[in-house]
């Protein structure tokens, strides 16, 4: 199981003052500062959800347009899908393949292995600073996630769960959903394989994307435009898995039937 049989609530906060974060911000103190700020008091198995710009910003991950020439493949695709061509050519250097290509639409599979569109590059909530300037995913979501986790935990003596969200959109549906790209201190993805359904029956198949099932609720809280919330304390989650980072969502490619 993940949630405890006698367990019916699950509280999120969203945590108040969080500053525009810039390049080499550390984010852990920041959090923390945040967490106090909003009455919290962290302790261990709650989970901290954090919005994927603020790490990429804390990481330096930005491009200013200005300076992307593109390249022919880009200028190629950019004509197909009605982009800037410099834009596709950063895409084109965060991905490991086109998966899509149409008017308004790029679909990639990104270099650490989900399929998203544009590759995650985003110019929402990014300050101008009088260029054109676009944000990346940050390098390594597991890493940083578990980074954060270390900080969190060695200042309070704690153990914690760490998510780094973004919006996804699905094949077959409508509209962006909160999603895991990085996890640290739960089990990103829960297999229910064997365990018995109400009436004894063995699950076969079923798999609980669990890291995913927090950070969209979280995205309730988080908002998509101007809202300034970009972390989110999670109190009241359980689970009895093993500890999995989010790369364990992306399925293997042989195993893509949406490709």
């Amino acid at each position: 199981m993940i949630l405890k049989p006698a367990q019916r609530q699950v509280i999120y906060t969203a945590l108040e003052g969080i500053p525009l974060i810039r390049p080499r911000d550390r984010l852990s103190t920041t959090v923390l500062e945040a967490a106090e700020a909003t009455g919290l008091k962290l302790a261990s198995h709650d989970i901290l959800v954090l919005a994927q710009k603020i790490v990429s910003k804390a990481e330096g991950r930005c491009v200013d347009l200005a300076t992307v020439v593109p390249s022919k493949r880009a200028e190629e695709l950019a004509r197909i899908c009605l982009k800037d061509p410099r834009l596709v050519e950063v895409i084109l250097s965060e991905s490991a393949a086109v998966i899509r290509c149409r008017p308004n639409i790029l679909i990639v599979e990104h270099r650490l292995g989900f399929i998203v569109a544009n590759a995650g590059v985003d110019m929402s909530n990014v300050d101008q600073n009088d260029g054109e300037r676009v944000l990346l995913l940050p390098s390594d979501p597991d890493a940083t996630s578990a980074q954060l986790k270390s900080e969190i935990d060695a200042a309070l003596s704690i153990d914690i769960g760490v998510i780094i969200n973004d919006s996804f959109g699905r094949p077959w549906r409508n509209g962006v959903i909160g999603a895991a790209l990085g996890a640290a201190g739960i089990p990103a993805l829960a297999s229910m394989i064997g365990a018995p359904d109400l009436f004894g029956r063995a699950m076969r198949v079923t798999e609980v994307a669990y890291a995913d099932e927090l950070a969209a609720a979280a995205s309730l809280l988080m908002g998509q435009c101007n809202e300034g919330l970009p972390v989110v304390h999670v109190r009241g989650a359980h689970w009895d898995r093993k500890s999995a980072p989010a790369a364990t969502l992306v399925r293997r490619r042989e195993l893509d039937l949406f490709r």
